[in-house]
C-alpha cells in the first residue's frame, strides 16, 4: 500500500513539476523615468562627487560633528523608522516560512456515549454503549508553489524590507543635514546678535554726540530726537533676535532627542565651508540617494504584489498528511494502533465573487501609482540638487559683491559724520541713512555666509551624502 501511495504521489509530484516551467509572472527590471540625466545649467567634467564622501569630511566643526551623533543615537524619528525595519524584516521571515510545510501535533482524549435507540440494535443484544479513545497525531500541509505565488510574495516582502531599510537612511540624511542647518542658523542669529549690540552701543555714542553738538549750535534739536529714535530702533530689534535664537536652541534641541535647553555652539567666523563642490554624474542620484531607492523599491514591492494577485487565477496543489496512534485502550496505546493518511488536493477558483479579479486590478493600481511616485522622487532630486547648486554659486557672487559694498558704506558713515560736524552741506539724516544702509548690509553678509553653508549642506544631502 505504501509503495501505491509513494508512486502516485511521484507521478502528481513530475506533472506538476513540468507545469512549472511555464511562465506565469513578469520579470522585474528597474523602470526607466523617461528623463534626461543632466541637471540645468550643469556640465559634469568629473565622476567623483562629494556625495561619495563621509559628513565629517563635509563638516569640520567638531562641536556640529559631536550634535549630529548624538541626534543620530536620539533622535526619535530616527529611532521610528529602525521599528520599521524590525517590522519588515519580521514580515520577510514570514514570508520565506511561508515555502516550508507546516507541521502540527496534537493529543486528546474522546469519551462518548450512544442510545441503543440511536443506534436501532434489536432486543436483547448487550453491547457497552461507552467508549473512550486515546490518540496522538502528527500533522502536515504543504502547498506546493507551482505558479510561484509564494516565491512573488517572498519577492515583495524583501522589497519592502530594503525600502525601509532605504527609507531610514533617507531620514538619517535628513536628519544631519536639519540639525546642520539649525546649527548654522544659530551662528548667525549670534552673529546678528553681536553687530546689532555693537550698533546699539554706537547708537547710544551718537546720541551723546548730538547732544554735544547742539549745545555747540551745530545741529538742531530734531537730530538729538531722531538719533535717540535711531537709538531705540536698534535697541528694540535685539529681543526678536533672542526670540529666534530661543526658539532655534529648542527645536534643534528636539532633533537631538534631548529636553530644550542650551546648545553648544562655536560662531560664524570659525566655519570652514568645504570649497571644491563636486556633483559627479547625474544618475549617480539613483546609487547614492537613499529616498531615491525607497520609491524604486516600492515600486518592486508593487510589482511582485501584482504576480502575486496573478497567480490566484491558477489552480493550487496542496498536499496534507496527518498519522499517529490511536486506541480505544490505554494498555493497548503502542501496540498496533498505528494511523496515517496522504492526501493531495488541487484547488482550480472557478467562481470567487469577483474578489481575484478586483484583487488583481488593486494591485495593478498601486504599482502604477508606485511608479508615478518613483518618476516624482527622481524630478524632486534634480530639482534640490539644481536649486542647491545653484544658491551655492549665487550666495559667492554676493559675498564678493557684498564685501565691496560695506566697506564702501563704512566709508560713507565716517564722511557723513564728519561732513555734519564740520560743514553745513549735511544733515543728521544722511547720517542716519548711511548707517541703516550699513546695518542691513552687514545682516545681509551674514545671511549670504548662512546661505553658502546651508547650500553645501542641501546639495550634499540632495546628492544622496550624509547617511555612511
Amino acid at each position: 500500500m505504501n509503495f501505491k501511495i509513494l508512486k502516485y504521489l511521484g507521478l502528481t509530484l513530475s506533472i506538476f513539476a513540468g507545469i512549472t516551467s511555464c511562465k506565469t509572472s513578469q520579470k522585474y527590471s528597474v523602470p526607466e523615468t523617461g528623463y534626461s540625466d543632466n541637471f540645468r545649467d550643469t556640465t559634469v567634467v568629473d565622476t567623483s562627487s562629494i556625495a561619495q564622501m563621509q559628513w565629517q569630511d563635509i563638516i569640520s566643526d567638531k562641536v556640529l560633528q559631536s550634535l549630529i551623533e548624538e541626534g543620530l543615537e536620539n533622535n526619535l524619528d530616527l529611532k521610528y523608522a529602525i521599528q520599521n525595519i524590525y517590522q519588515a524584516e519580521a514580515t520577510l521571515q514570514q514570508a520565506k516560512l511561508s515555502l516550508l510545510p507546516s507541521l502540527d501535533a496534537g493529543a486528546q482524549v474522546t469519551h462518548s456515549k450512544s442510545s441503543k435507540a440511536a443506534l436501532n440494535f434489536p432486543d436483547g443484544i448487550d453491547i457497552n454503549l461507552k467508549t473512550t479513545t486515546y490518540q496522538a497525531s502528527l500533522s502536515t500541509s504543504w502547498e506546493l508553489d507551482v505558479w510561484g505565488k509564494l516565491r512573488s510574495s517572498k519577492r515583495a516582502a524583501l522589497a519592502a524590507f530594503l525600502r525601509s531599510e532605504a527609507s531610514t537612511r533617507a531620514v538619517q540624511t535628513q536628519l544631519i543635514a536639519d540639525i546642520a542647518s539649525y546649527y548654522y542658523n544659530l551662528l548667525a542669529l549670534d552673529e546678528q546678535l553681536r553687530i546689532t549690540r555693537e550698533t546699539l552701543e554706537n547708537r547710544k555714542v551718537d546720541q551723546e554726540t548730538m547732544k554735544a553738538l547742539k549745545e555747540s549750535a551745530v545741529v538742531d534739536g530734531a537730530a538729538v530726537v531722531q538719533s535717540e529714535a535711531s537709538r531705540y530702533q536698534v535697541e528694540v530689534s535685539i529681543p526678536d533676535i533672542e526670540v529666534s535664537i530661543r526658539e532655534t536652541e529648542n527645536a534643534l534641541s528636539i532633533l537631538l532627542g534631548r529636553e530644550p535647553g542650551k546648545i553648544e555652539r562655536t560662531s560664524l567666523e570659525d566655519q570652514q565651508p568645504i570649497s571644491n563642490l563636486k556633483i559627479g554624474v547625474p544618475s549617480s542620484l539613483l546609487i547614492n540617494r537613499p529616498d531615491i531607492q525607497a520609491s524604486e523599491l516600492a515600486f518592486r514591492s508593487a510589482f511582485e504584489s501584482t504576480n502575486v494577485a496573478k497567480k490566484y487565477f491558477y489552480p493550487s496543489l496542496t498536499l496534507t498528511a496527518s498519522g499517529g496512534l490511536s486506541s480505544l485502550d490505554i494498555n493497548d496505546f503502542f501496540d498496533q494502533s498505528i494511523f496515517y493518511n496522504i492526501i493531495g488536493g488541487l484547488t482550480q477558483p472557478i467562481f470567487a465573487q469577483g474578489q481575484n479579479k478586483a484583487r488583481l486590478k488593486t494591485n495593478e493600481a498601486l504599482q502604477q501609482q508606485a511608479f508615478y511616485d518613483y518618476k516624482l522622487t527622481w524630478l524632486t532630486a534634480t530639482e534640490e540638487v539644481s536649486n542647491a547648486l545653484f544658491s551655492y554659486n549665487k550666495a559667492i557672487e554676493k559675498q564678493v559683491a557684498r564685501n565691496n559694498q560695506i566697506t564702501a558704506l563704512e566709508k560713507s558713515v565716517e564722511f557723513t559724520k564728519s561732513l555734519l560736524e564740520y560743514s553745513s552741506s549735511t544733515n543728521y539724516t544722511d547720517v542716519l541713512t548711511s548707517q541703516q544702509n550699513l546695518l542691513s548690509a552687514q545682516i545681509s553678509s551674514i545671511n549670504d555666509k548662512l546661505q553658502e553653508l546651508e547650500s553645501i549642506i542641501q546639495l550634499y544631502r540632495a546628492l544622496g551624502g550624509g547617511w555612511k
